[in-house]
């Protein structure tokens, strides 16, 4: 059986802005960071603890080795799966996805070489992603048997219906130019400044109210699901639980006093 021991790592990094950063790496790099049952049942479990941190502000998920963000889901293990074993598979990676896309605070995917099938299901579940030039996406399950299922029913709403179809009908690949056209990538950077992107993104999200910003994912995750209207409805709440804390009035009240400092009258 394959050992998952040290294959996924988590560093906590406190930021000056306030708050926890947590980086999370994938590192199965000999194997371009393919995912097994023994490794998604680690991410699962401590994804669950990262989940449960009220100080965490921002999470970035990355793989190891620069080839690869992850390469897939084990072709080796694929291969011995049959009826009987299939389903319990195929969740796994479902709940491996689902643990980054439900974590409370946002998610940016850097993804620097190969994010493919699983590896691509698992960026979409992410809330950003900013890759390397280097970055080549694809899901090239149908050249191996098997239909692109769970996390890849988020690829419509990423790219649209037809280059979701493109995708998953021809197996092809994409590099990074094309999936930043397509929407599929928020940020392109050379490999030497992907760092840099990624502390591009995460900067004003560190800045912003944590509270609010946990706020703004959960009505995020509820407008993907809900009817137009109730999810309006859902954000009217939204907007009142955030009166529960002093952020608006402590934020809001900052920026009025930066206006006031800069212009000598109140906005408006």
């Amino acid at each position: 059986m394959t050992i998952a021991a040290n294959l996924f790592r988590v560093e906590h990094e406190e930021r000056p802005e306030g708050g926890r950063l947590v980086r999370l790496t994938i590192d199965n790099a000999a194997k371009l960071n393919s995912l097994n049952s023994a490794l998604m049942e680690d991410i699962i479990a401590t994804m669950a603890a990262v989940a449960a941190d009220p100080d965490l502000r921002l999470a970035i998920l990355m793989g190891a080795g620069g080839r690869a963000f992850v390469g897939g889901a084990d072709i080796t293990e694929i291969a011995t799966l049959d009826h009987a074993t299939a389903r319990r598979f195929i969740t796994l990676v479902h709940r491996c996805c689902a643990a980054f896309r439900h974590l409370p605070v946002p998610v940016i995917a850097r993804i620097d070489g190969y994010a493919l099938g699983a590896g691509l299901e698992l960026a979409a579940a992410c809330d950003l992603r900013v890759a390397s030039e280097n970055a080549v996406f694809g899901m090239p399950e149908v050249a191996i048997g098997i239909p692109s299922v769970v996390e890849a029913a988020l690829l419509p709403r990423l790219v649209g219906t037809g280059r979701a179809r493109r995708l998953m009908l021809t197996g092809e690949t994409i590099d990074a130019a094309v999936a930043l056209a397509w929407g599929l990538v928020d940020i392109v950077a050379p490999a030497e400044a992907l760092d840099a992107a990624v502390e591009q993104l995460a900067r004003p999200i560190l800045a912003a109210g944590p509270y609010a910003i946990r706020l703004q994912k959960s009505l995020i995750l509820d407008w993907e699901e809900l009817p137009v209207e109730i999810g309006i409805a859902r954000g009217i709440d939204a907007f009142v639980s955030a009166f529960d804390t002093d952020e608006p009035a402590r934020m809001a009240g900052a920026a009025l006093a930066r206006l006031r400092a800069r212009h000598g009258a109140e906005p408006g």
